[in-house]
């Protein structure tokens, strides 16, 4: 028989056993790694946000001179376990991932104590990194894959029409180039053929398919890109929907006639955008 303190030495280690077992916290629910980070050893998922577009401001330089990138979004914050000791310092979990993300080719764009922005290019796409990092062990990734917005909205045939009759002058949601190019994407097709219904329903309505640009590079740059977009939509429209040339005339605006602030992203996107123009 052992004796009665050997008994409860062992039911004293289990209990031990048993609580540091319970201390392990689980990640959050439907929380996961994003796919270009493992985590630190001894870490959890507090907590995540994961949408299909949205944007953030990364630090790019002095005085918290920002990058406004927008595209899909993650934001994983980790908490170290209980049981962690001792925990990472700041300094430790951003060379842990400045280490990372160089050897995957990326970039480290700006570091200060406790926070870094990093950006690293796959199959040709930017994808931008916020590293927070707490004196507690704490930190926090957010995560932006940069890509333009899937517009789910295109103006109809009808509301073209009342734009028209209303002001003279509509824009036209849906239309896409690549950068510094005049060829439409594919998921423009829908919004390129509204435009059509729009002129087939009115055989007697002539337009000015007018090509707008931001302010990014120069003034002659952007006026032959936007008159060579405003073409490549009158083309689309003669050559997929069979819409007599005559009624139609293509003019490029380049960066003179802004809606919004060409100070940010946001505003330039709105800046770069084709408009029908009523003929008298």
């Amino acid at each position: 028989m052992k004796p009665l303190s050997t008994v409860w030495m062992g039911a004293l280690m289990l209990l031990v056993l048993a609580g540091a077992a319970a201390g392990q916290q689980n990640d959050a629910q439907g929380c996961k790694d994003h796919p270009l980070f493992t985590r630190m050893p001894g870490y959890w998922i507090h907590s995540c946000v994961e949408r299909q577009f949205d944007a953030f401001d990364f630090i790019v330089g002095p005085n918290k001179k920002v990058s406004h990138v927008e595209g899909q979004f993650w934001k994983i914050n980790y908490y170290p376990q209980h049981s962690l000791n001792p925990k990472p310092s700041e300094l430790q979990i951003q060379r842990n991932f400045q280490n990372a993300v160089q050897k995957q080719g990326g970039k480290v764009v700006w570091t200060e104590k406790g926070r870094d922005t990093y950006l690293l290019v796959k199959d040709g796409v930017e994808v931008w990194v916020n590293l927070g990092a707490e004196f507690t062990g704490k930190y926090f990734l957010t995560i932006v894959q940069k890509q333009a917005m899937v517009q789910d909205i295109v103006a109809d045939a009808a509301a073209l029409a009342q734009g028209l009759a209303a002001d003279g002058h509509m824009a036209v949601e849906g239309i896409y180039f690549d950068t510094g190019k005049a060829v439409i994407k594919p998921e423009s097709a829908q919004a390129i053929s509204e435009i059509a219904g729009l002129l087939k329903s009115d055989p007697a309505l002539k337009v000015f398919v007018v090509g707008h640009t931001d302010s990014v590079s120069t003034v002659e740059v952007n006026l032959k890109l936007s008159q060579d977009r405003a073409q490549a939509v009158l083309q689309a429209l003669v050559s997929q929907h069979g819409i007599d040339p005559a009624r139609l005339r293509a003019h490029g605006c380049g960066p003179f006639a802004p809606v919004a602030t060409n100070a940010t992203e946001a505003g330039r996107a709105k800046n770069r955008r084709v408009e029908l123009v009523k003929q008298n």
